[in-house]
């Protein structure tokens, strides 16, 4: 029998498992621009500020292992902006490729739309993650735009690019 994936709100006594599948992220990838991998307290921190201001953050099980997480946050924190969200996600270096950032993406995606949240924003670190630029196609992002060589990491410049997907009734009517 093979192990079915789920997904549930993250908790506290998720931290350690988000700290240990973001670190390979930071110190051998490029979808994070961080330089030093976070520690526990500060992922808690984070995780309690995103929780806090009443944003959904998902975790994705297997097995009972924590595979993967996602979340959304303020894409800019002006009340114009308030409508907009930027998601993160990310899985562990075993399990990508498996579906698990899909099911994570689309619950988020759905938790959003749940919220009222209006547009979601993707800023994908390296224009050549084609993983994630294909995950956030795949489910209804489009394009926007690179930013070229805005971050500097493993002794080479890095673009970022954005990607934006309308949630619920988008723009086609006024938020309430």
């Amino acid at each position: 029998m093979t192990a079915q994936l789920t997904i549930r709100d993250a908790t506290p006594d998720d931290i350690a498992d988000i700290t240990a599948i973001y670190a390979p992220s930071v110190t051998d990838g490029t979808a994070s621009f961080e330089l030093e991998p976070p520690d526990e307290a500060e992922m808690a921190r984070r995780m309690q500020a995103i929780v806090g201001a009443g944003y959904p953050y998902l975790i994705a099980e297997l097995g009972g292992d924590v595979v993967g997480y996602a979340y959304a946050s303020a894409y800019r924190t002006r009340p114009a902006y308030r409508w907009s969200v930027e998601n993160t996600v990310y899985i562990s270096p075993m399990t990508q490729r498996t579906g698990a950032g899909r099911s994570l993406l689309q619950a988020l995606i759905a938790a959003c739309v749940a919220k009222g949240y209006r547009q979601m924003i993707a800023v994908i670190g390296d224009s050549g993650h084609s993983a994630s630029i294909g995950l956030h196609r795949a489910l209804g992002f489009t394009f926007c735009g690179t930013i070229h060589s805005v971050g500097y990491k493993h002794s080479r410049w890095l673009d970022s690019v954005i990607m934006q997907r309308q949630l619920g009734p988008g723009d086609t009517s006024p938020p309430v």
